[in-house]
């Protein structure tokens, strides 16, 4: 069966991050893409110009469109931007019994662009963290979540991943991308052990949209595999991504990573 996976988050009109992103990587993995819109972004590879944020109503509205009618295997909740937003969405996920939940704490965009409010953070810790099968910080956003100085280390990551559990995720991938080392490594932890996925830093600045993507394919591919699988597949699909990221010519800045690398010939990307 094609799993259905809701994607929660903002819009990326440049196309590497946010809903067109996940939607990109859902459809990569063999699941059914649908949506639900939070904010409109004006934004490309190099900037943040605007946002225009939902109405939380609306949002509400549009959670219950999908729930009401079509079965949703998995879903994945980025960019929320406000307080009001993020309860609002617990709230209606509650409702629904929404399971396969995974959360990626979105809070910065990759020019340095801020895309929560202040406000807003207390109610993603408090409402959405719990209602998550997985979450997936990375060390700048862990230590907003901890309200801790981020992770610098791997045995300070081995430590500020016993914390973020705490707040009642399932599981915590904990994403050590800023970590100075030659190779990527992320923590997972379920409550009991901690597993260590290690894979090749991939020296590219097409780097747009890589938390959206790795969330994004967890949820696909949650409905079918256990935590740990899918979040090693998933890995590994990105890391395909960012491989084949330079075979796009997108943009100035910070590219996005090919998101169809294993579907479209090199002609194709070029």
């Amino acid at each position: 069966m094609i799993p259905n996976v809701l994607t929660i988050a903002g819009s990326d009109p440049s196309g590497g991050a946010g809903i067109q992103a996940d939607l990109k990587t859902f459809s990569a993995l063999g699941a059914y893409g649908m949506s639900v819109i939070t904010a409109l972004t004006a934004q490309n590879t190099r900037e943040v110009r605007g946002i225009q944020i939902i109405e939380p109503q609306f949002v509400a509205a549009q959670i219950d469109a999908i729930f009401d009618d079509v079965r949703v295997d998995a879903v994945k909740i980025g960019m929320v931007a406000t307080a009001e937003i993020a309860t609002t969405i617990a709230e209606r996920l509650r409702h629904h019994a929404a399971r396969n939940v995974v959360l990626d704490p979105v809070m910065v965009a990759k020019s340095g662009d801020r895309l929560l409010r202040e406000d807003a953070v207390a109610a993603v810790r408090d409402h959405l963290v719990p209602l998550a099968q997985v979450i997936t910080p990375n060390l700048p956003e862990a230590g907003v979540l901890m309200s801790a100085p981020a992770p610098a280390t791997l045995p300070e990551m081995r430590q500020a991943v016993l914390a973020l559990h705490r707040l009642g995720a399932q599981f915590v991938l904990l994403k050590g991308g800023h970590l100075a080392t030659g190779d990527s490594t992320d923590l997972l932890f379920d409550g009991d052990a901690i597993t260590e996925l290690t894979a090749q830093r991939i020296a590219t600045r097409n780097t747009h949209g890589t938390g959206c993507t790795l969330s994004a394919a967890i949820a696909a591919l949650l409905p079918g595999l256990g935590v740990i699988d899918a979040v090693r597949q998933a890995k590994a699909y990105l890391t395909g991504a960012l491989t084949a990221s330079h075979l796009l010519t997108v943009g100035s800045g910070h590219g996005p990573v090919h998101h169809f690398h294993a579907l479209w010939t090199k002609d194709q990307a070029g």
